[in-house]
């Protein structure tokens, strides 16, 4: 049987900026770079939305910073045992034989290296879940391939164990789980901007304390009667989805990508803002970065440059990041305002 041929969907796509970055994914003599960013949306608005934010932040010595927490992409394989018993001392050998199975991740791939395991007892079933860095790749095959490996060797260890799945729900993948805000999936980069008051007055038509007060009682208080997952923020998924999109990432990982928190504080010197996004799966390497538009955007964004393994990943991670923190902070400056989003909104879409 023939595999059919894809065809071309076409989703308008604009760059946006540029916004200033800086941090350690941007180890430039001047302390920071001027970058414009893609976005492929439907929703039209976003784009001088975002553009707002990138253009305060050049008013800005050093514009956004951006600084990598962690990266890592996850997998969680299911075992089975006979009883409870038995699950949790295979649980603490698997634990214990964690440079072993480091070996083994070693043969499945050539960037890949597992660096951490965790371990949960349900019953008589036992979930590991497996910490890999990625390298340049997202990583969702090579997790898998690794599991595929780390389970063969595990159960040749005669610990009363059996296959149950090569992923058992714990990893976890393209669902808003607590696990991932906790412990990370993907490269965890927080992005934060110092703003003087003059500025927030001048540019978004606003007060520090007035937003502040709105990042408050709309991201976090709302967002917890809500019942969110480890997330308050007014709309990370729509920046992710569009830079996703023009950059060739799995679109699908936005629903835990957009879990994060939005901060914010008046200060005497200005308005403090942060973005924490702790589940970014992206990579500049894999599968859909041979596509022609994928490839030029990367490049665009100097993200395929010669540099060590993980750090053009690291740097697409960061300005990912960037890009959430202008979308949030010019659409909740709107938000402060009566009247201001609805009206923007119907100027530029109809």
């Amino acid at each position: 049987m023939n595999r059919p041929e894809p065809t071309t969907t076409a989703v308008p796509t604009q760059w946006v900026g540029p916004l200033r970055i800086s941090g350690d994914a941007f180890p430039t003599e001047a302390g920071h770079e001027e970058v414009e960013v893609p976005l492929a949306t439907f929703e039209t608005p976003l784009w001088p939305s975002v553009g707002r934010g990138a253009s305060i932040s050049r008013e800005i010595p050093g514009g956004i910073r951006t600084t990598v927490v962690s990266e890592c992409m996850t997998r969680s394989v299911l075992f089975t045992a006979d009883n409870s018993v038995v699950a949790v001392a295979a649980s603490r050998t698997v634990s214990d034989r964690l440079p072993e199975l480091q070996q083994v991740v070693s043969t499945t791939t050539s960037h890949g290296r597992l660096v951490d395991l965790h371990n949960e007892v349900v019953g008589n079933l036992l979930f590991v879940r497996f910490e890999l860095n990625p390298g340049d790749a997202s990583g969702h095959n090579m997790v898998t391939k690794a599991a595929d490996a780390l389970m063969e060797r595990i159960l040749s260890w005669d610990l009363g164990l059996s296959y149950g799945s090569v992923s058992g729900n714990y990893c976890s993948d393209k669902k808003a789980t607590a696990v991932n805000g906790i412990l990370g999936r993907g490269r965890n980069v927080v992005a934060d901007i110092l703003l003087p008051h003059e500025v927030v007055e001048r540019r978004l038509r606003t007060t520090a304390s007035s937003l502040t007060d709105l990042v408050v009682r709309k991201d976090l208080v709302g967002s917890t009667i809500a019942g969110a997952l480890r997330s308050a923020n007014a709309h990370y998924a729509n920046m992710l989805l569009g830079f996703y999109l023009a950059t060739g990432q799995d679109a699908a990982n936005i629903v835990e990508g957009s879990q994060g928190v939005t901060y914010a504080e008046t200060r005497p010197e200005g308005l403090y803002f942060s973005c924490t996004l702790p589940n970014l799966i992206v990579g500049t390497v894999g599968s859909g970065k041979h596509l022609p538009d994928v490839t030029a955007a990367l490049e665009r964004l100097g993200c395929r440059e010669d540099r060590e393994v993980g750090a053009n990943s690291r740097r697409l991670a960061s300005l990912i990041a960037a890009t959430v923190l202008c979308g949030e902070l010019s659409l909740l400056a709107a938000q402060t305002n009566p009247g201001e989003l609805m009206s923007t909104h119907l100027r530029m879409e109809r």
